[in-house]
């Protein structure tokens, strides 16, 4: 049985680091890769939005046949201590709400979905001008804003631990930048918007998420259905002439359809091996996971895309890295003695709430 268990938990890790890693991987090939794709980052997130709304629409049509076969009760990301073992297993899809589009509820969840399109806009724009080595340095600072938008808007100071972690990563951010041989400020400045924006992300979806009965699956698909339409007079104005350039070369090959679709499934499946991975071991192990995961796609990426290393870019990369997760172990160490029992926290590091392809991977 042990074995077993931890034969699952393995299957789990290794299906969020394979999905978490393509995922970057591919998005970096269509936004940068003209050979393959087209220099169209915003028609490629609209895209991805469309996709993951669909199969949002999907899911939740299946969810709806699942339900009707079999008792279900939501999935939880703890644990919960007096759950039954002989329940029967509900199916996967049952945790899918049927997927309805209402205005009055979606012009609540508008502003979180302006938030959300300049979230994954500017982390697709990071990732189109800098190196994939760097692309954890440049989107490092999201706890820091979190911190200061938490004292800012909440009026919740922050302890000394707290602010000793945010000191690591802002040194690790410059001593990354500082090493990076093809260092680009403009995409350095996107990725620093990315972290804002994810920030900010945060704090709309826990005002909103009630709007939606606290279903994260129902946020989703609102979100990006309004993504879907804020997106398309952007990529009209900003890349229209690109995109009719491409329309008898690009646009109708099936590689690059291909491509897109694949991105797409990807940044919808980081959420759900998120939930599962959190689930299998802990949110501490899972954020202990994501570290390792991105330094294992760091340094895999100065293989694969032929990025030149220098001391002190590496350097960066795990100072980041490992003042990211000293600031997990401090806020989840505070948060124990308020909460009065050991309850998982809620996962600190990446957008699952919104399903989305700008989670922190």
């Amino acid at each position: 049985m042990a074995s077993s268990e931890q034969m699952y938990i393995a299957s789990v890790v290794l299906t969020y680091w394979f999905v978490s890693i393509s995922m970057v991987y591919l998005n970096k090939m269509l936004m940068s890769n003209e050979g393959m794709s087209i220099p169209a980052p915003l028609f490629v997130t609209w895209y991805q939005c469309v996709i993951t709304m669909l199969i949002c629409w999907i899911a939740g049509k299946i969810g709806e046949r699942a339900r009707k076969n079999s008792s279900y009760q939501a999935v939880s990301v703890s644990d919960s201590a007096d759950a039954t073992s002989n329940s029967p297993k509900p199916s996967f899809f049952a945790q899918f709400p049927r997927a309805t589009y209402e205005m009055a509820v979606a012009r609540r969840i508008f502003p979180l979905s302006v938030v959300f399109v300049g979230m994954i806009t500017f982390n697709n724009l990071c990732l189109k001008w800098v190196e994939v080595s760097f692309y954890n340095v440049a989107r490092s600072l999201t706890i820091v804003f979190n911190v200061f938008f938490t004292h800012a808007l909440l009026g919740i100071s922050s302890s000394f631990r707290t602010i000793v972690c945010l000191l690591v990563v802002i040194v690790g951010f410059f001593i990354g930048g500082y090493g990076e041989i093809n260092f680009s400020l403009i995409g350095t400045i996107a990725g620093v918007m990315s972290s804002l924006f994810v920030s900010l992300n945060s704090i709309f979806t826990k005002k909103v998420l009630p709007v939606v009965d606290d279903n994260h699956w129902r946020l989703t698909f609102y979100n990006n259905v309004n993504a879907t339409f804020l997106f398309i007079p952007l990529v009209l104005y900003f890349e229209g002439d690109i995109i009719s350039q491409h329309s008898d070369t690009r646009l109708v090959s099936g590689i690059f359809w291909t491509a897109m679709t694949v991105a797409g499934v990807f940044g919808f499946s980081i959420g759900i091996v998120t939930v599962l991975q959190i689930k299998a071991t802990s949110p501490l192990t899972h954020n202990i996971s994501g570290t390792a995961k991105a330094a294992v796609q760091s340094l895999m990426a100065f293989y694969i895309w032929g990025n030149e290393a220098t001391f002190l870019g590496v350097l960066g990369i795990f100072t980041v890295l490992g003042g990211s997760l000293l600031y997990t172990v401090v806020k989840m160490g505070e948060s124990r003695p308020i909460m009065g029992e050991a309850k998982p926290a809620k996962d600190v590091e990446t957008g699952v709430s919104n399903g989305t392809q700008a989670a922190k991977v």
